[in-house]
């Protein structure tokens, strides 16, 4: 297991699991690794959309909510809100032992 993936497990441990999709979430989750990482406790909804779009685009390209975070309506953003939370989560747990 690689340090991307220890971290997209922890990030996903913060996630209720009615919300967890059902496809093969690993590649999704490898984003958000990387969102903790470099966006740390800065993370947004809007850059969790942006991974979500990005593993989206290869598993249905034509989804109605592949576009800017902005023209999404609020309920559809609102979705992404406890993903964010949970990277921030894991970003602070990072932030306060870096080791």
């Amino acid at each position: 297991m690689t340090y991307l993936d220890l971290l997209a497990a922890q990030i996903e441990q913060n996630i209720p699991a009615d919300l967890l999709p059902d496809d093969d979430i690993r590649p999704l989750f490898r984003l958000y690794a990387l969102l903790a990482l470099v966006k740390g406790t800065a993370v947004k909804a809007a850059d969790v959309h942006n991974a979500w779009a990005a593993w989206m685009q290869e598993r249905d390209p034509c989804h109605r909510s592949i576009r800017p975070f902005e023209e999404l309506d609020a309920e559809t953003q609102a979705f992404d809100e406890p993903f964010a939370r949970a990277i921030r989560a894991v970003a602070e747990k990072l932030r306060q032992d870096p080791a």
